[in-house]
């Protein structure tokens, strides 16, 4: 099998799709069609349509684009089947039923932002980070019938530094997935269609006693900070999701009244806590918060309809802060 005999339809709506999709286009591949998600209503009334950027990327390049409110919908199957692919790649895209993932002759690869089995699910950059995680990476694997479970074809290990954020993990995820899709491409196509795999089940030595860690959507509620949790815990929740979606607290002052506060950068100390936990404490320039057990430094923050700023501009409009306190979830 050559390059030539692949047809490809590619599936995948966000910036981090694109990627993967450039690199198919740059490097010849025959993209035969894009699917993506329906254009999305923005603006005050929802009158303005944005279409998504895996759509915005595959018109420049004069790709077909197919939107279908539904994947089982009769008329977007046939549409889909019309273009004869025998192979389909989706990267950050949703969930496809058996008649559209089983289409194509050598079937369909996801390209995961994660080292399955771990962390299946739709943010697993986001709970690898908020979990404390050294080691991610991203994973080719053929769907099945349940989400994230089918058989592994390749597997590239990707660094987490502890100082890193999720926009850095997802950043080097992006290009690390555009790079893996290449690679399982080659694989496929030196196998004539059916490359070795590996079951789940049977990837990790230790894979019998492990204990499989999930990647929910984040919701806004999944985002409140837990100050009774130790200083480390809060640390990497901090990080695992900034810049977007942001961790928030409430901010609390003597009266009662409250403000939402995003914490967007924070630094670990050495020092212990001082008061009970969501207790604030000001020293010089410096905004800390009491943990379970210690003080952890907030350097990055945004109050509700306020600019994103740095503690000491924060500390400087907020002349009271010593009557105020977050609240414990």
């Amino acid at each position: 099998m050559n390059k030539e005999d692949l047809r490809i339809v590619f599936m995948g709506t966000p910036e981090f799709a694109v990627e993967t999709l450039k690199a198919l286009v740059e490097n010849q591949y025959r993209v035969v069609a894009v699917v993506t998600q329906p254009d999305k209503p923005v603006g005050r009334h929802g009158s303005v349509l944005q279409p998504s950027a895996v759509k915005q990327y595959a018109l420049e390049q004069g790709l077909p684009v197919l939107q279908p409110e539904k994947m089982k919908d009769p008329a977007f199957v046939e549409q889909l089947r019309a273009y004869r692919a025998n192979l389909q790649v989706v990267v950050a895209f949703r969930m496809l039923p058996e008649v559209v993932w089983a289409m194509p002759e050598y079937g369909t690869f996801n390209v995961h932002a994660a080292l399955l089995p771990q962390y299946r699910g739709a943010a697993p950059i986001n709970w690898a980070v908020i979990n404390g995680e050294t080691e991610t990476g991203v994973t080719t694997f053929f769907l099945d019938h349940d989400i994230d479970t089918g058989r592994i074809i390749e597997q590239m290990p990707f660094a987490i530094p502890d100082e890193a954020d999720v926009e850095y993990v997802y950043d080097g995820l992006m290009h690390l997935g555009a790079r893996i899709c290449l690679s399982t491409l080659g694989k496929i196509i030196a196998s004539g269609g059916h490359p070795e795999t590996v079951s789940q089940d049977n990837c990790h030595p230790s894979s019998v006693t492990l204990q499989l860690k999930p990647a929910p959507k984040i919701f806004k509620e999944t985002c409140q900070i837990d100050w009774t949790q130790p200083a480390k815990r809060v640390y990497d929740f901090v990080r695992g999701l900034s810049p977007y979606p942001g961790a928030w607290t409430t901010l609390v002052d003597e009266n009662g009244r409250e403000t939402v506060l995003k914490v967007f950068r924070t630094t670990k100390t050495q020092e212990a806590a001082q008061g009970g936990a969501g207790s604030l404490v000001v020293r010089g320039r410096h905004l800390l918060v009491s943990c379970a057990d210690g003080l952890l430094q907030v350097d990055e923050l945004q109050l509700a309809g306020k600019k994103r700023m740095d503690a000491q501009a924060f500390l400087n409009g907020m002349k009271d802060i010593g009557k105020y306190s977050v609240r414990q979830v």
